[in-house]
């Protein structure tokens, strides 16, 4: 039985899912403002696999969302997928997050763009066909009313910044799907089984989380 976990942590979405040859069998995630992530993930993990009713042998591999995001919750994500991996000695497969947002959109025409906040009016966004095909590479892009304005096929967009961002992007073609804000390792398990199937994986030891801006560490001024 191929058991892939899939460990989900670039966003406020603290998600775990089990799925056997890509289809799920359990998930459990919560989203909260607070990033519990140090405190939920290894907590999700331990239940899902006892409720599963099987070992940590079981596994076949590990997936992680490889961002872009949060740096402190991608960095959580990925310690604990190298963690299972190195003690398992299972390979690891990193899954790109905005695929994974997008993967929630179920369209026959137009584009998805996921777009995930980075602060201000700035969003990690990436663009796809209706089949999850990438036709835009992920970019760290300000927000204005000119905006994807080169596009005349209906958009979908999705994410967590889309409160923000409907208030500057007004053309008619363009569609906000609210209900959709985070990634989940729901929508994870396809496509980590795809790759598993492909031995599309990457190295435990070196690989580092897409992080698509450095990250800065302020000094306080008091």
């Amino acid at each position: 039985m191929d058991y892939i976990l899939n460990i989900e942590t670039a966003t406020k979405n603290c998600s775990v899912a089990l799925a056997k040859e890509g289809k799920i069998i359990l998930c459990k995630e919560i989203a909260e403002e607070g990033y519990s992530h140090a405190e939920r993930l290894h907590v999700f993990i331990e239940e899902i696999i006892q409720e599963a009713g099987i070992t940590f042998n079981d596994l076949v591999a590990v997936a992680v969302s490889q961002g872009p995001g949060s740096y402190t919750g991608l960095r959580i994500g990925v310690s604990a997928a190298k963690g299972l991996c190195f003690a398992l000695n299972i390979p690891l497969i990193a899954i790109d997050t905005l695929k994974t947002l997008a993967s929630q959109v179920t369209v026959s025409t137009g584009l998805i763009i996921p777009m995930i906040d980075a602060r201000r009016m700035e969003v990690y966004s990436a663009i796809f066909t209706p089949d999850f095909e990438n036709k835009r590479g992920t970019l760290a892009e300000i927000i204005t009313e000119n905006s994807f304005e080169d596009f005349q096929e209906t958009i979908y967009f999705v994410g967590d910044c889309t409160e923000k961002c409907k208030a500057v992007l007004t053309k008619d073609n363009f569609v906000f799907l609210e209900d959709i804000k985070c990634p989940s390792a729901k929508e994870m398990s396809l496509l980590s089984f795809e790759k598993f199937k492909t031995n599309d994986t990457v190295d435990v030891a070196y690989f580092e989380p897409f992080y698509l801006k450095d990250f800065m560490i302020t000094t306080s001024k008091k």
